[in-house]
């Protein structure tokens, strides 16, 4: 079977249990332009891998705090978010995670609270370090850690490349998303060069495909010539289910587990392993 760029079509195993947790990789879901499935994939990716048995933390790194709301959790609730513990490195990072109703995956949530936390953050020394100071401490505790950052490239997702090992970059099959994505190569090339050496790209997440249309297919191969090298084989379409999952507050690998999108997050959480990504 031919992929839809004509690379022969990868199933990937299932992956062996663990039987020990510790070592956490962490990992940015990172794209400045908003709507392109960033906050969706990171949820869905991070159950997919806590049903294969890998221990997984979302980091909510989004004043909208959807990563928490996609999880049943209401942000404007909580009182320990991200935003505190940001705000006052000292404190322990443990008391701020709360559980999820999926096994093996947990989260340290956020609200609007976070916003305001760019400016905070300027006048601090190593500013861009400060997320790093607080997350090293819990990677003894998970296989991956995922920081679902905001549709910016400011201070905050600059915090997230500097506390991350790898980035993945959900980008929908559009036009207008893919315009974008020279520019956060280049960022994330500048941060490299300058904040975090071993930074990589660990791959780019096609999303919201609908092969019915001439314009995704034509947007996937124009990203596979550009980025052939980091373009993951994993293909997420469109579906109406994924909103219905969302309203539900549960991941769409949990809501429906046979849904075809839901097969194709199985697949992704497959593929991530088989790449090392996550082990």
């Amino acid at each position: 079977m031919i992929d839809f760029v004509g690379r022969k079509f990868t199933d990937f195993p299932e992956p062996k249990p663990i039987t020990q947790h510790g070592q956490a990789r962490v990992v940015a879901f990172c794209n400045q332009k908003g709507g392109v499935g960033k906050t969706t994939t990171c949820i869905n990716l991070a159950a997919a891998l806590a049903e294969y048995g890998r221990k997984v933390l979302i980091v909510d790194f989004d004043p909208q705090g959807a990563a928490s709301a996609g999880l049943g959790i209401n942000p404007y609730e909580v009182d320990n978010t991200i935003y505190t513990l940001i705000t006052n490195p000292k404190l322990d990072p443990q008391q701020f995670i709360l559980s999820t109703k999926i096994k093996n995956l947990d989260i340290i949530p956020a609200n609007i609270d976070l916003s305001a936390a760019e400016m905070q953050l300027v006048s601090e020394v190593a500013r861009e370090q400060i997320l790093k100071s607080v997350l090293d401490p819990l990677r003894q505790n998970y296989d991956a850690i995922f920081i679902d950052c905001q549709p910016s490239l400011g201070l905050l997702a600059v915090n997230a490349l500097v506390a991350s090992d790898g980035i993945l970059i959900p980008l929908s099959a559009e036009y207008f998303a893919m315009r974008g994505l020279a520019l956060l190569v280049d960022t994330i090339e500048k941060v490299k060069g300058r904040l975090n050496s071993s930074l990589q790209i660990d791959g780019i997440i096609t999303t919201m495909f609908d092969k019915r249309t001439l314009h995704s297919n034509e947007v996937i191969k124009s990203i596979y010539g550009g980025f052939h090298d980091n373009l993951l084989h994993t293909v997420i379409s469109r579906s109406v289910k994924l909103p219905d999952s969302t309203i539900r507050a549960l991941p769409i690998t949990h809501f429906e587990p046979k849904h075809k999108v839901a097969v194709a997050y199985f697949q992704l959480a497959r593929e991530i392993i088989a790449r090392n990504i996550v082990k």
